[in-house]
């Protein structure tokens, strides 16, 4: 069986190292065979920061299984956070939701590092925050 964890590891720093917008990377896994954390902080050029987690599965499929991103600004207010936590089970793609500040939560569809970032680099990109 391949080393799904190192492989996604891999694939993931070498997406962050391709965007303009990433300062920085410290990624690191905990790898148990069937079971897998990744966790880390990916640095901005605007010295903001998403701090995120992923629990994976591997058996009987792959799969991951919960997933935080928190992203803050340089004084470490919350700008949001995607998680699926389920705290939120009345919206409608429950249990996946966004944290907007610390007041709001909206229903997501959003799970996936990549667009988490992507929404990130149009955040700096616009000079909000």
């Amino acid at each position: 069986m391949p080393n799904l964890s190192k492989t996604y590891r891999d694939e993931l720093q070498s997406f962050l190292s391709a965007s303009p917008f990433v300062h920085d990377a410290e990624i690191s896994i905990d790898d148990r065979g069937a079971l897998w954390f990744l966790r880390g902080d990916v640095y901005f050029i605007n010295n903001s920061r998403l701090h995120f987690i992923e629990l994976y599965i591997q058996e009987p499929q792959f799969y991951k299984k919960t997933y935080v991103y928190h992203y803050q600004d340089e004084s470490e207010n919350l700008i949001f956070r995607y998680d699926n936590a389920p705290h939120y089970p009345n919206l409608e793609n429950a249990p996946h939701h966004k944290h907007i500040g610390g007041e709001k939560v909206i229903s997501t569809s959003i799970s996936d590092m990549e667009e988490v970032i992507k929404e990130i680099e149009i955040i700096i990109s616009k000079g909000n925050r």
